[in-house]
């Protein structure tokens, strides 16, 4: 009899348990809150990317307000076997005559388990110091914490929309009352949201580097609150 007992004892705290880790889950059901809350979530990133100095700092600010790891330090794991020969165009944004003066560094900038960012980056090594080349080529350091002694600014000159939580005239539709009894259904969430291009300039305001910034729908892969 006792045992009987301690087992559903057991079975109710196991059932406990789990119903706590599907209140917590980074899970979004597909409702009009919440794709509004997304689309809020997006734009938001999207202007403080933007305004800010650096995209790294920007993303470890996120990672870290949305505890989204237990150290929210953002590491660039490169991705091996690419290697993009820099355009015409932007050897002439670069100010450099010779694709030999540039180098590739393809990235994927992760906090934790998730992957926040994949960015391409032409940059020029002879504008940089010897520490930094090494750092580049040798270590997990992301482009924007390698070269801060630099002190930086970016200018983005290309911005694009990858997905949006609310379809084209949603604002002319008629949503659901919610009386209909059935439960929403997990949204899945996109591979990637939106994608910068910018040039870095040093403070002498010489260009050094050309990024391609695809940031991922990861950045909504965090725990959420009731």
């Amino acid at each position: 009899m006792h045992r009987a007992w301690l087992a559903l004892i057991v079975s109710l705290w196991a059932a406990s348990q789990l119903a706590g880790v599907a209140q917590t889950a980074p899970i979004w059901l597909d409702t009009f809150e919440n794709r509004l809350e997304m689309l809020a979530l997006t734009q938001t990133l999207n202007a403080e990317i933007l305004a800010g100095p650096s995209a790294t700092l920007s993303l470890e600010k996120w990672c870290r307000d949305h505890k989204m790891a237990d150290d929210a330090v953002v590491l660039a794991r490169p991705i091996a076997g690419i290697d993009k020969a820099p355009a015409s165009e932007q050897l002439q944004r670069l100010q450099v005559t010779s694709a030999a003066e540039v180098k590739y560094r393809g990235v994927e900038l992760r906090c934790g388990s998730h992957v926040l960012s994949e960015a391409d980056n032409w940059y020029v090594p002879g504008r940089l110091t010897a520490a930094m080349n090494s750092l580049l080529e040798t270590s997990d350091t992301p482009f924007g914490k390698a070269v801060q002694s630099l002190h930086p600014y970016r200018r983005t000159f290309a911005v694009a929309i990858l997905w949006s939580p609310l379809p084209a005239g949603w604002e002319q539709e008629r949503r659901p009352d919610g009386q209909s009894g059935e439960r929403a259904k997990a949204l899945v969430l996109p591979k990637e949201l939106f994608e910068h291009r910018a040039i870095l300039y040093t403070s002498e305001h010489e260009p050094f580097s050309e990024v391609h910034e695809r940031y991922q729908g990861e950045l909504l892969a965090f725990v959420r609150g009731r």
